[in-house]
């Protein structure tokens, strides 16, 4: 009997790493170091004898890598995404508490929606809040100190095809021209992975792409913060189109350092806080007052600003021909409108996928067909929760999904319930958090209960 999507949903957020390796590769390489490239390395090193990552930057150095122009801004760990990691690199937590993070229980996180504080959910969804360097820095040390994983500072030029079954990537380094021969190869090149033109230029079939054009302008500035424990270390306001048209939202999270990080964002020719002056007045005027206080602290250097054009996706599991011996990951397959925090806990379900995947000791001859069926099963949930919010904004204009009036009808009672109700706030969060699959949403208890909310509200 075939599983739902969100029973799949759920066994990939229950995976666990094997408790004693299972080497049956001789030699893994990971395109890309990324958070879903060292996710995937750390997932191999359970089941090959050597990985091999190969990025530009070298990954051995500390501190914020020149690959991550968007590492300067505001990044969440959602709570399922911090689940994953503790079961990765056991004692992550202890790690990551040790080097500056955060921790962020629910009792600490504030939301607002359009001025309204939303009910404050009793859960176990504890998470942390740091920075992006300190985050990924802390995953990248994790793998980096297992003795079977290396690594090669080089760009990746091209994939190596024998037959129907990829066999290892060429790169280069310093105008020198190098091989790296591989069982299996994991393209974690994010957006600008090159992987469809490779395949491509070998006779293969070119993956479709789906784009959404959100055209999201992002703001972030650093601020000395003056409580070493501060009651809340996690803080969004966000608004709808409606309420306020020129700005979407801002956060702010307390990092390592003693420092808080503030983000806000707009769409589309709308960037709001481009300028200390102008980011500083719209904390004081435009949101709630804990935004004040930390208007008021120490600006530390610039105010920087980030725009992300649009959200894509690459359908490799609608090709009909398919090398064996080739895995994508991450942002390479799908990337999303970073304002919803999806990133690290996708990559890290991506992870769960390539886990549950390699367990059985599949034959590496064969395209990897039961891997991109898991991956669907996490790209279909993200996407759907991330898509179905940007369709709202008046300059996206679809495509729009079978049912949208009535979904999106639907997902606005939802929304609006969570302000006061308990239980759709948790039934919400869980989903929004990528613990549980946005089909268990559309419920009808779930619905009726958001209608009941909405109802005593008024």
């Amino acid at each position: 009997m075939s599983l739902s999507a969100a029973q799949v949903f759920a066994a990939l957020n229950a995976v666990r790493p094997p408790d004693e390796p299972s080497p049956f590769i001789d030699k893994a390489v990971v395109l890309g170091g990324s958070v879903a490239g060292l996710l995937a390395a750390r997932v191999l090193a359970d089941h090959a004898a050597s990985v091999v990552v190969i990025d530009r930057d070298d990954l051995h150095l500390p501190g914020p890598r020149p690959g991550v122009p968007q590492g300067t801004q505001l990044h969440a760990l959602l709570p399922g995404g911090f689940l994953h990691l503790e079961r990765l690199f056991p004692g992550f937590r202890r790690l990551a508490l040790a080097q500056g993070a955060i921790e962020a229980p629910p009792a600490a996180r504030r939301t607002y929606l359009d001025g309204r504080l939303k009910v404050v959910v009793p859960d176990d969804a504890d998470s942390l809040a740091g920075s992006r360097p300190l985050l990924e820095g802390l995953i990248r040390q994790q793998v980096l100190r297992l003795p079977n994983v290396k690594t090669v500072t080089a760009r990746a030029t091209g994939l190596l095809i024998e037959g129907d079954r990829a066999t290892g990537v060429e790169y280069e380094v310093g105008g020198r021209l190098g091989v790296e021969q591989a069982d299996l190869v994991v393209d974690a090149m994010g957006r600008s992975s090159r992987l469809s033109d490779w395949l491509e230029q070998a006779g293969w079939e070119r993956p479709a792409m789906r784009r959404m054009n959100v055209q999201l302008n992002y703001a972030t500035a650093v601020f000395r913060r003056r409580q070493d424990d501060p009651e809340h270390t996690v803080v969004m306001a966000l608004n709808s189109y409606r309420r306020s048209p020129e700005v979407a939202g801002a956060a702010f999270f307390a990092i390592e350092e003693g420092r808080w990080m503030a983000m806000m964002a707009g769409y589309a020719d709308n960037r709001p806080g481009r300028i200390p002056e102008d980011f500083l007045r719209r904390l004081r005027e435009q949101f709630p007052p804990e935004f004040r206080e930390v208007a008021d602290s120490e600006l530390l250097g610039e105010v920087q600003t980030y725009r992300h054009g649009d959200s894509r996706r690459r359908d490799f599991h609608t090709l009909r021909r398919f090398p064996a011996g080739l895995v994508p990951v991450g942002d390479a397959v799908a990337s999303f409108n970073p304002v919803y925090g999806q990133g690290i806990t996708a990559a890290a379900l991506h992870a769960a996928c390539l886990s549950t995947y390699l367990r059985p000791g599949p034959d590496l001859r064969q395209p990897a067909r039961e891997f991109l069926a898991l991956q669907q099963v996490v790209v279909d949930a993200a996407w759907s929760l991330s898509t179905s919010a940007d369709l709202a904004l008046p300059h996206v204009d679809g495509p729009y999904p079978r049912g949208y009036r009535l979904s999106s009808w639907v997902s606005r009672q939802i929304v609006n319930a969570t302000i006061t109700d308990v239980a759709t706030a948790r039934r919400f969060n869980e989903v929004v958090s990528m613990r549980e699959h946005p089909d268990s949403l559309a419920t009808p208890g779930v619905i009726l209960g958001a209608l009941r909310a909405n109802l005593r509200a008024r």
